[in-house]
């Protein structure tokens, strides 16, 4: 049964059955008993299960009863009433009018729709370690979504190799800042040589395989080749970034047809007119169009058409696509219309894996609530940056090789939290002034008393350092600088952009004492706002930046981009070309 067919019964369209709560402001849909005859499949939901409100309960007894025209903007008005069973209970379910956005495409799905239904429908994958566990509130997240090129679904054989077990044909590195303004989507080649580490993963007797490590290999083989799940595809990202990924979510084919066709097509614009008969088979004259459904897959897969011919130029078509596709999903006419909605819902999850950390509608949910205010203008997409593979003879080049020149600082921009989005870093003029002064007074921090070495009490961290940084400085501050009260509390909780020390204001002459023996200078320390209770210790932060205990710290987190990385805003609308 499809999205849009459900809940119907006697040819009553869901649509008809939207009433708006008074009381609430929200728009309900009111399913009876007839809708419970022919539910969709999956398990059955609960009759006193019922999707409140964050403001306000559910539903009530007060809420009035569908009305011939009654529904909310986009929905049909005019539809048909059918009459009350005797004594029979109202189900209702509350619609959040929120963001509905994908979290496929750097949304997220955001709404209380039919969850013993959707729950069912979404594939969950054990990982195995390879990820953080989860998303924290208070820190950047990192999403790793993964389009797979495996052959299912009705029509999809026809692009060849059918029995494919799929690899890791398009995946995207998805990084959520801390204080959830912006994003940054880094895309990662699949003909890029990697090193796949060792990788456990689950086996359907609950078992757990380990698959041997593979070096120099394509990117795009850390999934599905050799029983490789997306936990592996997880571990070879975090080796080939230094980003530790969070969770992962992944789609084949169908996504592309079924989500664009649930919003009523993506628009798209074309500089010339393309003619694809060597792959994808896409024909489609310049200007714009909306595409859905084959012709959709077609144009986020065909390498015939634009630019050189090669999957790097497939990589900027496909951001293009996403962008557009956010866009429309973020639009009034998708948020408003109950059909749009309730499609939206149903295709998303029939056409998601994820990882058990996000694995049902509610952790999804709130997921999306930590997405859901990112502005458009402020995701920006971005390609690895890589050089043709020196090893492969000219007219014969294959694969790539990352350009570490440029791939550096972007990664450590990423990895330090910095927004790559112009509009951005122009909203930050005014905050970098306020730094200004924030500097100064922290200089003045470092103009005071000194506590003796012996009465520094610190735990260290490693938040980025090198291996073994911690231990390293754990003993230098022990053995060579008298400091006993220090203490190696092994890796942070989260990576940090910088070395950084934490302290309280009545901890100051011991965060002199201790800045001075490591060379920190005033931009390393930070200070809280109250005090600490005695025998507390500071919080010592190791970074990228830090190299060895007593040495200047090195060069700090980039923030601008080298001219030579591409990159594409979410929110503008491009011309293939």
């Amino acid at each position: 049964m499809d999205a849009q067919s459900r809940g119907r019964a006697d040819e009553i369209d869901p649509a008809d059955q939207w009433v708006l709560n008074p009381r609430t402001g929200h728009y309900e849909l009111r399913l009876g008993d007839s809708a419970a005859q022919q539910r969709p499949p999956g398990p059955a939901p609960r009759a006193t299960r019922t999707a409140p409100s964050r403001t306000e309960p559910a539903t009530s007894p007060s809420v009035p009863k569908p009305r011939r025209g009654d529904g909310p903007p986009g929905g049909r008005r005019g539809g048909r009433s059918r009459k009350a069973g005797g004594g029979r209970r109202k189900k209702a379910l509350l619609i959040t009018s929120g963001t509905l956005a994908l979290l496929l495409v750097g949304g997220g799905i955001a709404g209380y729709l039919y969850y013993d239904h959707l729950n069912g429908n979404l594939n969950v994958t054990d990982v195995v370690g390879a990820g953080t566990g989860g998303f924290k509130k208070d820190q950047p997240i990192n999403i790793l979504v993964i389009g797979t090129d495996k052959r299912t679904g009705a029509g999809n054989e026809k692009y060849g190799d059918k029995d494919s077990v799929g690899h890791a044909d398009t995946t995207i590195l998805f990084h959520v800042s801390k204080d959830r303004t912006n994003a940054t989507a880094l895309s990662i080649p699949r003909d890029l040589i990697a090193n796949i580490p060792s990788c456990p993963t689950k086996q359907p007797d609950g078992s757990t395989k380990t698959i041997a490590p593979t070096k120099g290999t394509r990117f795009n083989n850390s999934l599905g080749q050799e029983g490789r799940d997306a936990g592996c595809t997880m571990r070879t990202v975090k080796e080939l970034t230094g980003i530790e990924v969070d969770h992962f979510m992944m789609a084949d084919f169908n996504a592309v047809k079924t989500l664009s066709s649930a919003v009523g097509g993506v628009p798209v614009c074309l500089d010339k007119a393309v003619n694809d008969k060597e792959g994808s088979q896409l024909n489609l004259g310049p200007g714009e169009h909306r595409l859905e459904g084959e012709q959709a897959l077609a144009f986020v897969r065909t390498r015939h058409g634009f630019g050189n011919n090669s999957d790097l130029d497939r990589i900027r078509m496909q951001q293009q696509f996403l962008g557009s596709m956010m866009r429309e999903m973020k639009s009034k006419e998708t948020l408003t219309s109950p059909k749009k909605f309730l499609s939206l819902a149903e295709a998303a999850t029939k056409s998601l894996s994820v990882d058990s950390g996000i694995g049902s509608i509610a952790k999804l949910t709130d997921l999306a609530g930590e997405l859901k205010n990112i502005d458009m203008k402020n995701i920006t997409f971005t390609t690895m940056p890589v050089l043709d593979n020196p090893a492969e003879p000219e007219g014969k080049k294959a694969t790539v090789v990352v350009n570490q020149a440029l791939a550096d600082p972007l990664l450590q921009m990423i990895r330090g939290d910095v927004s790559l989005t112009e509009v951005e870093k122009q909203e930050q003029a005014a905050k970098e002034a306020a730094d200004a002064d924030a500097k100064a007074k922290q200089d003045a921090l470092l103009q005071g008393n000194r506590a003796a070495a012996a009465d520094v009490r610190v735990d260290v961290y490693n938040g980025g350092g090198p291996k073994g940084a911690a231990s390293t400085t754990l003993n230098w501050l022990q053995n060579t600088k008298g400091v006993p009260k220090a203490s190696n509390l092994g890796n942070a909780p989260a990576k940090v952009g910088a070395t950084q020390l934490e302290y309280a204001p009545n901890q100051a002459d011991q965060a002199r004492a201790l800045a001075d023996m490591l060379g920190l200078p005033a931009t390393a320390l930070k200070v809280g706002t109250a005090d600490a209770a005695a025998r507390t210790p500071m919080k010592l932060t190791l970074g990228p930046d830090f190299q060895q205990p007593g040495a200047p710290l090195g060069q700090p987190v980039p923030q601008e981009l080298p001219k030579d990385v591409q990159q594409a805003q979410a929110d503008k609308a491009i011309c293939a070309k």
